[in-house]
C-alpha cells in the first residue's frame, strides 16, 4: 500500500513537470514570434490649478528577445525604469546602454531613432511614465 502511494505521488509529479516545461516553451516560442504590446497599468486625468485637464499613463513596455522598435516619437515627455534586461536605446542621436535599475528621460516629440533588447534569449521589460494631453498617443512612428 505505501509503495503503490509513492509511485502514483512520483507519477503525477512527473506528469506536472512535463505539463509545466511544455506550458513555458509555448509561452517562449509566442514571445521570440510576436512583438508584445505595451500594458498600460495606470491612467488618471489630472485637474487641478498647476497641471489642468493632463492625463498620466503607466505603462509597461516588454522587447521579445532581440527585437528592435522602429524610429518614432512621444508627444508627450516620458520617464522611463529598465526593470528587466539590456537595452539600448537611441534617441536625438545619442546613444545610451541601459542595465536593469537604470533610468532614461525622453523629451517630447523628440526623435527615437531606435531602441533595441541587448539580450537575444530574454525579455526586457521597461516601465514607462508619461504625462500629457489626454488625447494624446503615447507614441507616433516615425515616416
Amino acid at each position: 500500500m505505501k509503495m503503490k502511494l509513492i509511485f502514483n505521488i512520483l507519477i503525477c509529479c512527473s506528469v506536472f513537470t512535463f505539463t509545466a516545461n511544455a506550458q513555458h516553451g509555448a509561452n517562449k516560442k509566442a514571445k521570440d514570434l510576436n512583438q508584445i504590446p505595451p500594458q498600460v497599468i495606470l491612467s488618471k486625468m489630472i485637474n487641478n490649478d498647476k497641471i489642468n485637464n493632463q492625463k498620466i499613463k503607466l505603462v509597461i513596455v516588454t522587447f521579445a528577445p532581440g527585437e528592435v522598435a522602429a524610429a518614432h516619437r512621444h508627444p508627450m515627455p516620458s520617464a522611463l525604469y529598465l526593470m528587466e534586461g539590456d537595452m539600448e536605446m537611441t534617441f536625438e542621436g545619442k546613444v545610451t546602454r541601459l542595465k536593469k535599475g537604470d533610468t532614461f528621460w525622453e523629451d517630447a516629440h523628440g526623435l527615437h531613432t531606435e531602441a533595441k533588447n541587448l539580450n537575444a534569449d530574454k525579455p526586457a521589460k521597461l516601465l514607462v511614465f508619461f504625462i500629457g494631453d489626454k488625447d494624446d498617443a503615447i507614441s507616433v512612428p516615425e515616416k
